[in-house]
C-alpha cells in the first residue's frame, strides 16, 4: 500500500508570443503555458504522476490555483484505491457539488479536474510498466465501460452499446499494435501555418513539411479575407495538388460569415474548416455544416465536455471531431468522447501542438485505433514542432507519422531544468524579461 504524500503545482510559461508561433485570428499572442501537477506517494518505486493544463499564458495561475483546489482529494489518500478503480476516482472529483457548481462540468474547474485525472493515470502506466496508450489498450472492454461515465449520454450512447463498440475491436488488436509500431500513426503539421507569419515563412516551411513527409499542413484564417485567398493560394502552389490544406479560423467567424468566406476558399481544396464559429453554438456548426458542403467542419479542442460532442454529434454540426487531452476531464472522459465518435462513424483527429498536448493526445489516438475505431482511416494527429524538447519523453514524429511511445506513463513529464527555467514569475527566462536579477 502506498500514501500520495505531496500534491505540487507549477506556474510553468514560455514566450512563444515573441516570435508569434502560435499565432491565430483569435489569439494574437499566446504565451504557451502549462499549469503543472506532480503527485508523489511513499512507495519505494519512487514514480510520480504528471499532468498539466494547456493554457496561453495569462490565468495559467487561476487554472494552478483550481488544481491545488482538488488536493483534499489526493493528500493522504491511497494511491492502489485511487488508481484501481479510475472510474469511481473521475466521479468523486466530477461529482464534488461545490466544485461543480463553478461549471458545471466545464472551465476552470473542469479543467483541472483533467489535470488530476491525466497524473493519476500517468502513475498508473509508469507502476504497469506501459505506456499508457498500451495500457487502456490492454483492458477488457468491461475495465473500460467502467471508466465512462453515462450520465447525460444514455440517449446516444448507453454502456451496453459501449460495450459492444469494444467487443467488436477486440479480436484484432493484436494485429492492429503490430502495424501500429510498424506503420506509425499519421500525423499532421501546423507548424507552417500560423497567422503571424510572413509569406516568406509560410512557403518554407510548407516546403520543409513536404519534404518532411506529411501529407496535410493546417493554415490560420479568419483575420482578413483578402490576405487568407493569398496565403492558402500561395500554401497550395508550394505543396501541389496532392498534400491537403486545412484550415482554422479558431472561433472568429458569425455563422453566414464563415459559410461565404469558405465559398472564397473553396477552389483550393480544402481539407476542413476547423472551428469557424463559437465552440458552444451546435446549431451554428450544424448550419456551417450544411452550408460549407462538401468541406468537413472539424472542432472540439474548445468543445467543453462529453454532453456537447454529443449534441455535436446529434446535429451532425461536425464531420472531424477534434479530441485534446486538456480540454475535459482526463482520459476517463475522452474515452467516452471516443466511443460516441466510434457510435456515429465519425473520424477522430485531436487538437495537440501546445505544451505537452501531442505528447499526450497520441495515447488516445493510439488506443482508439487498436481498441475502439479498430481504423486510422482519415484519421491523423495534429503536429507542431514547439517545445518537445522540454519532456522527458518527447513525441517521435518522422516522415509524416508518430511512432509510438514505448516509455512507461502518459507523456506528461517534463524536464526539471524546464520547470525551474520557465517558473512564472520566479525563473531565470521570466525574472530576466522583467528586468529582475535571478540568485541562485
Amino acid at each position: 500500500m502506498s500514501t500520495i504524500i505531496a500534491v505540487e503545482t507549477s506556474d510553468i510559461r514560455f514566450p512563444t508570443s515573441e516570435h508569434l508561433d502560435g499565432s491565430d485570428a483569435m489569439n494574437l499572442d499566446p504565451d504557451y503555458s502549462a499549469a503543472y501537477l506532480r503527485i508523489r506517494t511513499d512507495s519505494e518505486d519512487g514514480l510520480e504522476g504528471h499532468g498539466f493544463v494547456f493554457t496561453i499564458g495569462r490565468g495559467n495561475d487561476v487554472e494552478a490555483a483550481a488544481i491545488a483546489a482538488l488536493t483534499p482529494y489526493l493528500l493522504g489518500q491511497n494511491a492502489e484505491q485511487l488508481l484501481d478503480n479510475m472510474g469511481a476516482t473521475w466521479k468523486s472529483l466530477v461529482y464534488d457539488s461545490q466544485l461543480r457548481w463553478l461549471g458545471p462540468e466545464k472551465g476552470v474547474m473542469h479543467m483541472a479536474i483533467g489535470a488530476v485525472i491525466n497524473a493519476l493515470w500517468d502513475l498508473k502506466a509508469k507502476r504497469a510498466g506501459l505506456p499508457l496508450w498500451q495500457l487502456l489498450s490492454s483492458m477488457t472492454p468491461e475495465e473500460l465501460v467502467e471508466l465512462v461515465d453515462f450520465r447525460y449520454l444514455s440517449e446516444a450512447l448507453t454502456p451496453a452499446e459501449a460495450l459492444q463498440i469494444l467487443r467488436q475491436a477486440e479480436p484484432g488488436r493484436a494485429q492492429r499494435q503490430q502495424q501500429l509500431v510498424a506503420e506509425g500513426y499519421p500525423a499532421y503539421t501546423t507548424t507552417p501555418g500560423w497567422l503571424g507569419y510572413s509569406d516568406e515563412k509560410l512557403i518554407r516551411l510548407t516546403k520543409e513539411a513536404v519534404a518532411e513527409g506529411f501529407k496535410q499542413i493546417k493554415l490560420k484564417v479568419g483575420a482578413h479575407l483578402d490576405d487568407d485567398v493569398r496565403r492558402v493560394r500561395l500554401a497550395r502552389e508550394t505543396a501541389g495538388p496532392n498534400i491537403r490544406i486545412a484550415v482554422d479560423a479558431n472561433q472568429r467567424w458569425e455563422v453566414a460569415e464563415a459559410i461565404d468566406w469558405m465559398r472564397q476558399l473553396a477552389p483550393y481544396d480544402i481539407a476542413w474548416i476547423e472551428e469557424p464559429t463559437s465552440p458552444d453554438d451546435v446549431l451554428g456548426h450544424a448550419a456551417i455544416s450544411r452550408g460549407v458542403a462538401p468541406i468537413p467542419v472539424a472542432t472540439g479542442e474548445h468543445v467543453q465536455n462529453r454532453i456537447v460532442f454529443k449534441q455535436m454529434l446529434q446535429a451532425d454540426a461536425l464531420q472531424v471531431l477534434q479530441i485534446d487531452a486538456a480540454r475535459v476531464a482526463g482520459v476517463n472522459e475522452n474515452v467516452a468522447i471516443l466511443l460516441l465518435a466510434a457510435k456515429f462513424g465519425v473520424p477522430v483527429c485531436p487538437h495537440a501542438g501546445g505544451v505537452g498536448l501531442c505528447e499526450a493526445v497520441q495515447h488516445l489516438s493510439m488506443f482508439d485505433f487498436i481498441a475502439v475505431s479498430g481504423t486510422k482511416t482519415d484519421r491523423m494527429i495534429e503536429f507542431v514542432d514547439h517545445l518537445h524538447e522540454h519532456f522527458v519523453t518527447p513525441v517521435m514524429v518522422r516522415q509524416g507519422q508518430y511512432w509510438p511511445p514505448t516509455s512507461p506513463g502518459a507523456g506528461n513529464e517534463m524536464l526539471p531544468e524546464s520547470l525551474q527555467e520557465y517558473s512564472y514569475p520566479e525563473g531565470p527566462v521570466w525574472a530576466a524579461k522583467s528586468g529582475l536579477q535571478h540568485v541562485g
